[in-house]
């Protein structure tokens, strides 16, 4: 007697999560052609890459605007939906702002057991809950690929927005998370992952940045930059914070945080196509010292599923900031400096 086999949303889909993103190189050359529109309430738009779009609507307050969907990273439907929320969140969260409102984007199957898809909505709300955002709607479309997310707005002090733009000279960079959510997430697709792997990855993928935003927007902290490590990886999103304040990083090959089995991952070839691409846009603008090991460069490209927030502080701010994140529950690491703009931009040591 033949045994069915168990549906995983995880093989329906040809990439997983943020892997599945169009190439770092193919946005840039379609959006760089695209006329710029002139708004003077337009305080972020989509100029230096930043995470949210930020639009004033009132001398003290302004809209954040987000949206992020994408294909399953894990096998369980509720877990997914959590992770697409997480995920959408986080974009508004590292704008400095504060999620309200949401609205659900669904791709699903016409014939797929809707249950699954029941499962996908409420993980995904349950983070809404959690980050206080409200759903107010969505909208549906049939796809032969099952595809999750939100579209999130929230509120922000028009004085207090944190771009990718504005890290200085000295400053510190700071990382909350640990890497390795897009190698794992092609062993779980892959049937190799093993469960202690899937484990901290799903924690870090359904952990909201919302603690971490909390203590930066605080307000007696110098920060001057900051971004989420999402779909183009640390190197794709340092390269654009560095771009966008004509500055130069230096990363410390030995301060990186890895996700438990990240590295085995690599070594093992389980290697999705987006961290390819965002190695083949970006890896020009690196330089790294003759020690630094195979795996952890590879590991710099890989691409995260809500990630951590890369933070640009004051010096004499950085263990201030680090303490209060800890102290929050928010790991939080040095993993670098900001130096005057040189050549490479971005140095691996």
């Amino acid at each position: 007697m033949s045994e069915t086999k168990p549906f995983r949303l995880t093989e329906s889909v040809k990439a997983a999560g943020c892997a599945s993103k169009l190439s770092p190189a193919a946005l840039d050359k379609v959006l760089g052609k695209l006329p710029r529109q002139h708004d003077p309430n337009v305080l972020v738009g989509f100029d230096h890459a930043d995470d949210a779009g930020v639009y004033q609507i009132a001398p003290d307050q302004a809209l954040v605007q987000t949206v992020d969907f994408f294909t399953p990273v894990v096998d369980d439907p509720h877990i997914f939906g959590q992770i697409a929320a997480t995920n959408a969140l986080s974009d508004v969260y590292a704008m400095g702002g504060r999620p309200v409102t949401s609205l659900a984007l669904v791709c699903f199957p016409e014939k797929a057991d809707l249950e699954i898809l029941e499962r996908i909505l409420a993980g995904g709300l349950s983070k809404m809950i959690e980050a206080g955002c409200t759903v107010i709607g969505g909208h549906s479309i049939r796809d032969e690929e099952t595809k999750f997310g939100y579209a999130v707005t929230g509120l922000i002090d028009p004085k207090k927005v944190l771009a990718n733009a504005g890290a200085k000279p000295g400053d510190t960079l700071l990382f909350t998370k640990a890497l390795g959510t897009g190698v794992i997430s092609t062993a779980i697709k892959k049937g190799k992952a093993d469960p202690a792997w899937i484990d901290a990855a799903v924690q870090s993928m359904t952990t909201l940045n919302k603690k971490a935003a909390a203590v930066i927007q605080q307000g007696n902290i110098h920060i001057h930059a900051m971004t989420d490590v999402t779909g183009f990886g640390m190197i794709g999103h340092a390269r654009e914070m560095a771009l966008a304040s004509d500055v130069s990083f230096v990363l410390q090959a030995d301060g990186i945080p890895a996700l438990p089995g990240a590295l085995e991952c690599i070594r093992a070839g389980y290697i999705p196509g987006g961290l390819n691409n965002n190695r083949d846009f970006a890896e020009c603008v690196v330089d790294y010292a003759d020690g630094v090991p195979q795996d952890l460069r590879t590991l710099l490209f890989d691409p995260q599923t809500a990630g951590g927030l890369l933070i640009s502080v004051a010096s004499e701010d950085t263990a201030k900031l680090a303490q209060s994140l800890n102290a929050a529950g928010v790991s939080a690491v040095k993993i670098g400096e900001v130096l005057a703009r040189t050549k490479p931009l971005i140095m691996i040591r």
